[in-house]
């Protein structure tokens, strides 16, 4: 009898976003509850999360939290295409350098992501560029590594992997939020990253283009809210 996976959750959470990608990419049934990020949590669901923050994972009543640990066990109790098991030199290397990358960018490259976002009008130019550089330097020699593999995600794969599970929602923002209606990053970002990053801006493209990394984006949604919050300053 399959397990009964219920998944807490809000669409407009890129973190929340990457247990979506995950279960989609593996095919597996879930239930989803919608938490209202507006709102003060409600008691029932703190006693599921006592942090109050979304994603939750409930896997056959075990609950599991935090995006990336929820990402980790789905991929790990699902082998698949995704990341293959540890139970091999071959298969470790493939995970640390999945481990190393996305650590790369969540200590080396969100910060400065972030920073554009928060930045006045004035100043999102130069924070603009220093997330470019900060692309340019630290992962665009990771990407694409030489070897003899021609696919468009992380170091060649022909499919998804694990990296863009963990990183699929923040590159969609990325993009869709560097867009004149949005204006949170310079509006001519998409051409810089393809002069000073051709092979980031190759594996980002492919990524948000991918099914299950689309799936439950709501653009607009997600662009007026991150308006809303960031807005001209």
């Amino acid at each position: 009898m399959a397990p009964k996976i219920t998944l807490y959750t809000n669409r407009l959470c890129p973190w929340a976003h990457r247990a979506h990608i995950a279960l989609i990419e593996l095919g597996l049934d879930y239930e989803e509850v919608t938490i209202d990020l507006d709102t003060p949590r409600e008691p029932w669901y703190l006693e599921i999360n006592p942090r109050g923050l979304v994603p939750a994972l409930s896997y056959d009543g075990t609950i599991i939290l935090e995006s990336a640990i929820i990402a980790q066990f789905l991929v790990d109790a699902y082998p698949s295409h995704l990341l293959p098991p540890s139970n091999t030199p071959e298969g470790a290397l493939q995970r640390a350098r999945s481990t190393f990358f996305v650590d790369t960018w969540a200590t080396k490259i969100s910060p400065l992501y972030h920073a554009t976002l928060r930045a006045t009008d004035a100043d999102r130019r130069a924070a603009s560029d220093a997330f470019v550089a900060a692309v340019k330097k630290e992962l665009e020699p990771l990407i694409y590594p030489a070897n003899n593999k021609q696919g468009l995600y992380f170091e060649g794969s022909e499919k998804l992997t694990f990296v863009e599970v963990l990183l699929g929602s923040f590159l969609l923002r990325l993009f869709s939020l560097s867009k004149p209606e949005y204006g949170l990053y310079p509006a001519d970002l998409v051409q810089t990253l393809e002069k000073e990053t051709p092979a980031f801006k190759r594996w980002a493209e492919a990524t948000i283009a991918h099914p299950s990394v689309k799936a439950i984006y709501d653009e607009e949604r997600v662009g007026t809210r991150t308006v809303k919050r960031y807005g001209q300053k």
